[in-house]
């Protein structure tokens, strides 16, 4: 079983887009599933996209009000990692050293840091590994997380 898992926005953002219901349901089991295990981890990078995202972004956003509870329910239930500073030159090292966007970056080093083996997230290449970091894209139509599980 893997220690850790470290979750993008995306993920998060789809448990409450209505827009692609497919995505929306794939989103609500994963985040369950790790919730239940207990392998979920975020930063707070993603918490606050998630709010952006939440609130501007999407087809039916949530209230300013339904975000915040969202977020408190994250802090509360989830282990949320801090952005040091050591995350952001890390960060820069990945933009640097794999062309990496620089959030993109930000995600990486923090789960490089952290030593959380395992980035979900569509914004990578899945199954690509980078010094170690192991993404894996849970909306790919070959993902299943019970057998992913299996294999870790």
């Amino acid at each position: 079983m893997r220690d850790k898992v470290f979750v993008d926005t995306n993920v998060l953002v789809y448990a409450y887009d209505r827009s692609d219901p497919e995505k929306q349901r794939q989103a609500l089991r994963i985040l369950d599933r790790l919730s239940l295990v207990g392998l979920g981890v975020i930063d707070t990078q993603i918490l606050a996209e998630f709010f952006v995202a939440v609130t501007r972004r999407i087809s039916v956003p949530l209230s300013v009000d339904d975000a915040y509870q969202r977020i408190q329910n994250y802090v509360r239930s989830w282990p949320v990692l801090r952005i040091s500073e050591m995350v952001v030159l890390e960060a820069a090292r990945g933009v640097r050293d794999h062309q990496f966007n620089f959030w993109d970056a930000q995600i990486w080093a923090a789960a490089r840091l952290n030593q959380i083996p395992v980035v979900f997230s569509e914004d990578f290449n899945s199954g690509s590994i980078i010094e170690g970091i192991s993404f894996v894209n849970p909306f790919s139509a070959h993902f299943r997380f019970e057998e992913w599980l299996s294999h870790s």
